[in-house]
């Protein structure tokens, strides 16, 4: 819906690129507006904008004066069929905050509800798995904690699906990814919530968290041993580098291998306290090529036969801001496909221009 910028609050969602008088936006569609860009959108004189009728908080956004009142639905409002991925998951971000508040305040996990959150979102990522790799746009500091476990419960569903996995194991591997940092609520608020770097001893706090994932978990019936392990082992690395105890493959079990996978990718494409979000495009080819040797190589074909699902003819953004078309997507490289520069008419293969990469896909 189209409204005011000084409507606007932190939050909101952009559902369109903002220009000024610049070839480029000044703030790209789906970014979560914060105080900072709002003010951004008022220096350049920006009288209105295009969001979402959701905030990232999962609560709708109501203007005073929407400019486009026919379109101002409200997902509670709208027709299940027109609920998209991206509003499924910040709602059930939100409860699945409610439910980490409950193990901070020491309830015991109560797994029907992790169920009852995850599997509609499963579903939905099952007729529409490329908007999977929207979701990293969404991420902020305050939310991410939660925001990441919905996610990595969505993305180990999405490897287990691309492997071959029966409904029952994927399900399994879902709630294993959701549940893989729960123990995050025994960490301390001062350092779990803390906004600078932490320091080698609140680190090795943080550390502790799959230990603590286990024990809030090892007795859950409904959920398997295999899984249970995997929720212990999700940050344990090929190459023996990870923790809690440095074991290698052939000690790791299979779960635990797509949940570090799923981890890795969803942590590392969104937007953290020290650093952007970046191109999932970027970060799967950083765990092939800059990490190799610590993650599962089947699991990362799985995410990059995720990018196989853009069609031929879909837009994408480069990472120099050019605007392309998919002409050729060849299956061992799926990050590198063949595009055509869309103001130029160049053909550029981007296995062979390694200074370029997609940034995104336009939807």
């Amino acid at each position: 819906m189209q409204v005011r910028v000084k409507e606007l609050q932190e939050g909101c969602i952009l559902s369109e690129d903002v220009f000024s008088l610049t070839i480029r936006p000044i703030i790209d569609k789906k970014t979560v507006l914060t105080n900072e860009s709002i003010e951004l959108l008022k220096a350049f004189l920006i009288d209105s904008v295009a969001v979402e009728s959701l905030m990232v908080n999962g609560k709708p956004f109501i203007p005073i004066e929407p400019l486009d009142e026919g379109k101002n639905k409200t997902i509670e409002t709208a027709p299940e069929q027109e609920v998209e991925l991206k509003d499924m998951f910040l709602i059930g971000v939100q409860k699945y905050k409610k439910e980490f508040k409950n193990w901070q305040s020491g309830l015991p996990i109560d797994i029907s509800k992790i169920r009852n959150i995850l599997i509609p979102l499963i579903e939905k990522s099952e007729s529409y798995p490329s908007d999977l790799f929207y979701l990293h746009h969404l991420s902020t500091n305050e939310e991410y904690l939660f925001q990441h476990s919905v996610a990595v419960g969505l993305i180990s569903a999405f490897i287990g699906r691309k492997l071959k996995f029966s409904k029952g194991d994927i399900v399994q591997l879902a709630l294993g990814g959701c549940l893989s940092d729960a123990g995050m609520a025994k960490v301390k608020p001062s350092i779990l919530y803390k906004n600078s770097t932490l320091t080698l001893q609140e680190f090795d706090e943080i550390k502790k968290h799959p230990a603590y994932s286990y024990k809030m978990v090892q007795n859950i019936s409904s959920l398997r041993e295999s899984i249970k392990l995997a929720i212990f082992q999700h940050h344990e690395r090929l190459d023996g580098s990870g923790y809690p105890f440095g074991e290698q493959s052939s000690k790791i079990n299979t779960f635990a291998k797509i949940i570090a996978v799923a981890d890795t990718f969803h942590a590392m494409s969104s937007n953290r306290l020290y650093r952007g979000k970046q191109s999932p495009f970027k970060v799967l080819e950083m765990m092939l090529q800059d990490m190799f040797g610590k993650y599962d190589i089947a699991a990362m074909n799985a995410i990059g036969s995720g990018f196989m699902t853009f069609s031929i003819g879909s837009s994408v953004k480069l990472s120099n801001g050019q605007i392309a078309e998919i002409l050729f997507i060849e299956e061992k490289s799926p990050t590198r496909p063949l595009v055509k520069i869309k103001n130029t008419e160049e053909i550029l293969h981007l296995e062979k221009n390694r200074q370029l990469y997609i940034d995104e896909v336009l939807k």
